[in-house]
């Protein structure tokens, strides 16, 4: 039955897309119930999966059907694995919270029915990419994932002003049909790299299947090895798709812009689902790159988990410090999931530093994964309750909240501290894994960056708790009060969905100890039994409380200087600011994001631009010139040929076919050289 299991919470999303348009038919409110109960039999589907995580030995589990016999054999089936079983829970059950959600949120208008249809649509790509049994399939519920969310993000494509993100004024706006045009490009090119990768690796291994590619991984290897610098390559196209999908440097910048959804989409791309793509296909990939190395010999195959460890640390320190000065609410907030991406892609990374490390790395990363979907699920819901009700994106034109939104600001603090890593609470626990793995990488470095990111966090985080609910209220808000606009709670629906994941993060806290001893215990057995892959125990090279104390040390001091700027406002930013120039410097820095965003709008954007004003303006220019001296010369050429022929056969022009026939090749020749 678990198989069948796995086979229906893939099936209903895809029917619920298919049912929606009939649904809308009977009205509005039926729609939206329907399509939340295809996601709830969705979740409830692959809820049924989980006491395979309590009898590892009956995993794993696959069924395939052959879908192409030739010219290639390509199969369609489901793997069940821990990582597949876990991730597919993480997918299934924060979806179903966001679509009770949007319930409330969503107004009944002709474009709802488009809105339902793709979040059903998203859930069930992301449920076949998690549960394929090859890589074909995985690629195009990639690919799917990458649609909807185009299709998500840029749902205002009307572009009305209202939905505009970005400024505020003077600085840039952006429209969401262009925020969704940047998401699916940036994405797209990653994923075609990717694909590169899966391709040569089919090229040496003659399979797309995983759990094949895993077995066989003695034979292709090698092969693959022998040609100088092919794994290298193969590993940077393979890590170029999650990179771009789970939005790691370079191929960050999308996802701010990505804010341009509805918040219900932001919290369903950036807190349980797409998002979190690239951090599942890095561990799928783990086992294949520690066996070259660790196993085969290949030195090349250390690479790809040096540049994996790299983008996450690089990752988590530079979204971090942009969302010290963000403006915007969700835009702070998708910072925040940026660098918590790369936190989980830090633990990935150093997982094949040594054979010590494996299932610590590999346990810390997906286990960051699992508590950062609830938290920030709970965080990305919150904040579209509070936008709704301030009537503004921007957190300065918030302020003094709390009396107004009691239960939403209990749980958003909730969320709130998890993502500073405040114990007991789950973010505490994860993120102090992926530290203290860090740390026994014996790579400084690397932890060090990875705790400036902490305390970036833990700033950013009361900044905008601080700015939202505490201090003075802003003259926007006191507007809102002056025209008796509604200010208070959201729907029913609304509090709920984020009543429920701030209590499942509170009771994921209590428990989170058991929980990563739990999922130690089931990737120990997966890694080292199923998969054969060699593992050494590792003694205790640091006392066993320095990272909690260091991580707790670092939250103070982020958390103290925010709390007194923007809680209790006993100190004042924008005069701290104004009197040091290294201080406004360093702002404007980070307001502009590093300028990375800026080289790339020039180099890429702009660079397209120049190219093709260069080859309309310059090169097509040249060619019309060349054209135009060489037509000039053949009609030149024709026409006194035609006149050689009309003299000699001037007699009898009336009956001459050959001589119709040649004025109209001169005609058209003439017109063609004219057009």
């Amino acid at each position: 039955m678990d198989i069948q299991f796995a086979w229906l919470c893939l099936i209903f999303p895809f029917i619920g897309v298919l049912v929606t348009p009939f649904l809308a038919r009977v009205g509005y409110t039926v729609m939206g119930y329907g399509a939340v109960l295809f996601s709830f039999l969705a979740a409830g589907a692959t809820l049924l999966l989980l006491p395979l995580l309590f009898a590892p030995e009956r995993l794993p589990l696959e069924v395939a059907y052959v879908w192409l016999e030739t010219p290639i054999r390509v199969s369609f089936g489901v793997l069940l694995d821990p990582l597949s079983v876990i991730v597919a829970n993480v997918v299934a059950v924060i979806s179903f919270f966001i679509m009770v959600y949007c319930l409330g949120y969503m107004e009944p208008k002709p474009s709802t029915m488009r809105f339902w249809m793709f979040m059903n649509a998203f859930i069930g790509s992301m449920l076949l990419l998690v549960l394929a049994n090859n890589l074909v399939f995985t690629f195009v519920g990639w690919k799917l994932v990458g649609v909807c969310s185009w299709g998500l993000i840029g749902f205002h494509h009307h572009d009305e002003e209202k939905y505009w993100i970005g400024g505020p004024p003077p600085y840039k706006m952006d429209t969401p049909s262009a925020c969704g045009l940047k998401a699916l490009v940036v994405t797209g090119a990653g994923d075609m790299l990717m694909l590169g990768g899966i391709l040569i690796m089919f090229y040496y291994s003659g399979t797309f299947d995983i759990m094949t590619l895993y077995r066989t991984a003695s034979e292709w290897i090698p092969r693959m090895a022998a040609v100088p610098g092919m794994i290298l390559l193969v590993s940077v196209l393979l890590i170029a798709g999650p990179v771009g999908k789970s939005a790691q440097f370079p191929l960050h910048e999308w996802l701010p812009e990505a804010m341009a959804g509805p918040s219900p989409v932001s919290a369903l791309i950036h807190a349980a689902t797409m998002v979190k793509s690239g951090v599942f296909l890095v561990a799928r990939l783990i086992p294949i790159f520690y066996y070259g190395y660790w196993v085969a010999g290949v030195p090349e195959a250390m690479h790809f988990f040096i540049i994996v460890a790299w983008i996450g640390a690089i990752t988590a320190f530079l979204a971090a410090s942009q969302g010290l000065v963000a403006l915007e609410l969700k835009k702070a907030l998708a910072f925040s999931t940026v660098s918590q991406i790369g936190f989980m892609m830090l633990a990935l990374g150093v997982s094949g530093f040594n054979q010590g490390l494996l299932v610590n790395g590999y346990t810390a990363g997906l286990f960051h994964l699992v508590s950062h979907a609830m938290f920030k699920a709970c965080l990305f819901l919150c904040a579209g309750t509070v936008i709704h009700t301030a009537h503004s994106i921007y957190l300065h034109e918030m302020g003094s909240l709390r009396k107004y939104m009691p239960t939403t600001w209990i749980f958003m603090a909730v969320a709130a501290l998890s993502l500073m890593g405040v114990p007991p609470l789950p973010g505490f626990w994860s993120k102090d894994a992926v530290l203290l793995t860090c740390l026994e990488s014996r790579h400084f470095i690397l932890f060090a960056v990875a705790m400036a990111a902490v305390v970036c966090t833990s700033f950013y985080s009361v900044r905008f708790m601080g700015m939202i609910f505490h201090g003075r209220a802003s003259g926007h808000v006191k507007s809102l009060e002056k025209h008796h606009a509604h200010l208070g709670e959201g729907y029913p629906s609304q509090t709920f969905a984020c009543g429920a994941l701030a209590l499942g993060t509170a009771v994921f806290g209590i428990v989170g100890l058991t929980a990563e001893h739990k999922l130690h215990d089931l990737f120990t057995g997966n890694l080292t039994g199923t998969l054969s892959l060699p593992i050494a125990e590792k003694a205790a090279a640091f006392p066993h409380l320095l990272v909690p104390l260091l991580s707790v040390f670092c939250v103070l001091a982020g958390a103290v200087p925010a709390y007194r700027f923007y809680v209790s406002r006993t100190w004042d930013v924008e005069a701290v600011v104004s009197r040091s120039g290294a201080l406004q410097r360093i702002h404007r820095f980070l307001w502009e994001r590093w300028y990375i965003d800026r080289f790339y709008n020039w180099f890429f954007v702009g660079g397209a631009l120049r190219l093709a004003g260069f080859v309309a303006g310059v090169f097509e220019a040249a060619l019309d010139a060349l054209v135009h001296l060489r037509m000039t010369a053949l009609i030149g050429r024709g026409g006194n040929a035609l006149i050689e022929f009309v003299r000699a056969d001037a007699p009898d022009l009336s009956n001459n076919i050959a001589y119709v026939l040649a004025v109209a090749a001169f005609l058209i020749a003439a017109a063609l050289w004219w057009v």
